[in-house]
């Protein structure tokens, strides 16, 4: 499988506290929409989104756990084209993934689907 990125996606009940605690703490901050907030993590500018949990849950085709009880981690692996996409998703399967959701369009000029690893770690790969 070629990627060309992976970010990290969070789920959060209020924007602009998650936004003043970031800020707080020093991270750089990536800009912010009404779904979502964003922060560059560590020398290489690691990226992690906050998104509204009623934003993120949906595209992850099955609820979010509490993260105030379990652990909480989705991990996007962007590609360059909806044909690397179908591609990854014949890769995922001959590796012994799980297929969560086909590849399909999340909103526009988004494309992809969501996998789970052996473990059950889930993984979105789109094309944007």
């Amino acid at each position: 499988m070629k990627t060309k990125k992976i970010w990290a996606n969070f789920s959060v009940q209020d924007l602009e506290r998650t936004t003043k605690f970031y800020q707080q703490l020093g991270f750089k901050h990536n800009g912010a929409s009404d779904q979502l907030t964003s922060f560059f993590f560590g020398e290489e500018n690691f990226i992690i989104h906050f998104f509204l949990k009623d934003i993120l849950e949906p595209a992850m085709m099955g609820p979010i756990i509490d993260s105030t009880t379990g652990n909480e981690i989705i991990f996007t692996l962007a590609v360059a084209t909806r044909e690397e996409v179908d591609s990854c998703e014949k890769e995922v399967q001959q590796a012994g993934g799980t297929i969560i959701s086909r590849p399909t369009e999340f909103g526009k000029g988004y494309y992809g689907f969501v996998f789970a690893d052996p473990d059950g770690h889930r993984f979105n790969v789109f094309q944007m």
